[in-house]
């Protein structure tokens, strides 16, 4: 009885012992089993940071790259343009262009003119005269360079209309004003012209026979031309 007792204690113990060696065995399995799906995790995670690093970076160098080539297709084009402009500074034709009015102030206000003969009004008061192809003294432009020009003059009468003016190319009339005829004290009127002028060619505005012009401080009868295009 007393070892019928002991052997059932032992195998009870051994199967107790047994039975704890498998519970630890098991854990032991599970604790590896949860280490090794825990550490794919993080080798998952790792990776997935890695390529998501990557594809920020290759993102970020190809935006940059972009940038790079934006900022350079701004400085090719504004370049260009600078170009350009120097080109049209290169092939502009020189600045020559005179505007003028017959009376300055020491001119007494009034009548110019009868005179008997065909006369060169002489524009004394000059508001710009840029490359000095207008002469004041005879109210004579000449031409410096080969090109076409733009002419234009206004004329302006008082009490009874008798003005007649012309613009002349060399010894040649071109385009002209009249005034002879009207109810009113004041006229004014004005005419223009573009002519192709070889150098040495000159332009004048000129006061025919016994006619007359009107003027004053305001500058009403005016003269003016520019070069359009060198030829």
């Amino acid at each position: 009885m007393y070892w019928t007792v002991f052997l059932t204690q032992v195998y009870k113990s051994r199967g107790e012992r047994s039975r704890g060696t498998e519970r630890t065995q098991n854990r032991s399995m599970s604790m590896k089993r949860l280490s090794v799906l825990l550490l794919a995790m993080c080798l998952g995670l790792l990776e997935a940071q890695v390529s998501f690093e990557d594809n920020g970076t290759n993102r970020l160098t190809s935006m940059s790259q972009e940038e790079r080539l934006a900022a350079l297709e701004r400085r090719l084009e504004s370049s260009e343009k600078e170009v350009s402009h120097l080109k049209r500074l290169i092939g502009a034709p020189p600045a020559i262009a005179f505007s003028v009015a017959l009376m300055d102030k020491a001119t007494k206000p009034g009548d110019y003119g009868p005179f008997a003969y065909r006369t060169i009004l002489p524009y004394r008061k000059v508001f710009a005269n840029v490359g000095n192809g207008y002469n004041p003294a005879t109210g004579t432009f000449t031409a410096q360079i080969r090109g076409l020009y733009f002419f234009r003059f206004t004329m302006f009468t008082s009490g009874t209309p008798n003005s007649v003016a012309c613009i002349w190319k060399n010894n040649t009339f071109v385009v002209c004003l009249w005034d002879v005829k009207g109810y009113f004290g004041y006229d004014t009127g004005s005419n223009a012209v573009v002519l192709p002028m070889g150098v040495g060619e000159s332009v004048s505005v000129m006061l025919e026979p016994n006619r007359t012009l009107n003027d004053g401080q305001s500058h009403l009868n005016t003269f003016s031309g520019f070069l359009l295009s060198p030829m």
